[in-house]
């Protein structure tokens, strides 16, 4: 895990199960701000919604975290959160998890996009 520099970069935040999270530690995306803040969040069976609620309101009001992953099944049990973001940064990418496939139709990203966008005006 990387230790807190005075460098202005922006950062990953990452909210999924064991897997997902240790893939990206691998990766190299693991941080720990000068706050001792960690820029992920292994969400375990025992994990309380409110946690998880928490933590993802945490990441969104960090200034160093521009993207934040979340595994699509644990976005799911804070849709009305995820929902209630609107602004583009940080972006909020839902993604796959080995026992959860990726369904585009709950994606909120995708869900906003289909409504902004007429295809006849595209023609």
């Amino acid at each position: 895990m990387a230790v807190y520099t005075s460098m202005k970069g922006k950062l990953i935040g990452v909210i999924g199960d064991e897997d997902t999270c240790v893939g990206f530690l691998l990766g190299g995306i693991g941080e720990l701000n000068k706050d001792k803040e960690t820029n992920f969040m292994v969400v375990e069976k025992n994990t309380s919604v409110p946690d998880i609620e928490e933590t993802f309101k945490r990441f969104l009001k960090r200034g160093d975290i521009d993207i934040i992953l979340i595994n699509q099944n644990i976005a799911e049990l804070i849709r009305h959160v995820i929902d209630a973001h609107i602004n583009p940064i940080p972006a909020i990418l839902e993604i796959p998890s080995k026992d959860h496939p990726y369904d585009a139709n709950k994606d909120s990203i995708l869900r906003r996009a289909k409504g902004m966008f007429n295809p006849e005006d595209m023609i």
